[in-house]
C-alpha cells in the first residue's frame, strides 16, 4: 500500500468497490489552459497596440503628409512640411523614451523604430533631391552609409552580437535632421536673434548642416566597420 493512501474498503452488498475520482474545482483553469502559449498573431496584436509602437507607426504615417506638402511646393507648404517633419523627428526620441520607462521594449519595436528612422530621412532626401535642394552625391553618400550600417548590424545579430550606436552616429543624426528641416523651409526668413534681426537663408543653413553631418556619419561608419571586424564571436577573421 502506498504511503498516504487509505485502504479501500468494499461497500456492503455485491456492488463493486467505490473508486475516488478527482473533481475539478469550479472556476479553476486546467493545466493545459494555464500553460497555453500565445499565438504569434496574439503577440503581434499586443505589440502593435502598445503606446511606443503606436507612436512609431504614427511617425511613419506622417511621411506622406510632408511629402505631399513638398510635392506642391511653395513658401507656405515648405514651412508646413518642415513642421510636420520636426514632429516626426521629435517623436523618434519620445517613443524610445516611452518604451524604456514603461518597460515595453518589444521585438516589433526593435524592428519598427530603425525602419521608421530610415524611411523618414531617406524619403525626405529623395524629395529634396527632386526639388533640387540637395546635391546628388550627398544623398548617395548618406544612402551608402545607411545600407552599410544596416548590413553590418544584421550580420552581427545573426552571430549573436549587438553593435551599439556610437556617439558619432548620434551627432550625425542631430545634424542631419536639423539640416533637412532647414532645407525644407528653404526660403529666406527674417529671424530675430535676440540682440539683432537678420534675414536668414535656410537653404544655405540646411546645406551647411547636411555637409557637417557627413563628418561624424563617415567617422561612425568607420567605427562600425572596426567594431564588426574585431567582434569576439569565436570565429577567426582573415
Amino acid at each position: 500500500m502506498e504511503p498516504g493512501l487509505a485502504p479501500s474498503v468494499p461497500p456492503p452488498g455485491d456492488g463493486p468497490p467505490l473508486v475516488a475520482t478527482p473533481v475539478p474545482v469550479s472556476g479553476s483553469a486546467s493545466p493545459s489552459a494555464l500553460l497555453r502559449k500565445k499565438t504569434r498573431r496574439e503577440r503581434l496584436r499586443e505589440e502593435i497596440l502598445n503606446a511606443p509602437n503606436l507612436l512609431t507607426l504614427g511617425r511613419i504615417a506622417l511621411i506622406p503628409v510632408y511629402l505631399g506638402l513638398l510635392a506642391y511646393e511653395n513658401r507656405h507648404n515648405s514651412f508646413l512640411a518642415a513642421i510636420v517633419f520636426s514632429v516626426a523627428a521629435i517623436s523618434d526620441w519620445i517613443d524610445g523614451w516611452l518604451a524604456r520607462v514603461s518597460n515595453k521594449i518589444t521585438t516589433l519595436g526593435k524592428f519598427l523604430d530603425p525602419l521608421a528612422d530610415k524611411l523618414i530621412v531617406l524619403s525626405a532626401l529623395v524629395m529634396l533631391l527632386r526639388l533640387g535642394r540637395v546635391p546628388v552625391w550627398v544623398v548617395v553618400v548618406i544612402l551608402a552609409r545607411e545600407f552599410l550600417i544596416s548590413g553590418l548590424r544584421t550580420i552581427a545579430m545573426s552571430e549573436g552580437v549587438v553593435i551599439s550606436a556610437s556617439q558619432g552616429g548620434k551627432w550625425k543624426t542631430s545634424l542631419q535632421l536639423s539640416g533637412i528641416i532647414a532645407l525644407m523651409v528653404h526660403y529666406h526668413f527674417s529671424i530675430d536673434y535676440l540682440f539683432f534681426r537678420a534675414l536668414t537663408d535656410f537653404q544655405a543653413v540646411g546645406l551647411t548642416l547636411l555637409y557637417l553631418s557627413l563628418v561624424p556619419g563617415i567617422a561612425s561608419a568607420v567605427d562600425y566597420i572596426r567594431a564588426f571586424y574585431t567582434l569576439d564571436t569565436g570565429d577567426s577573421r582573415g
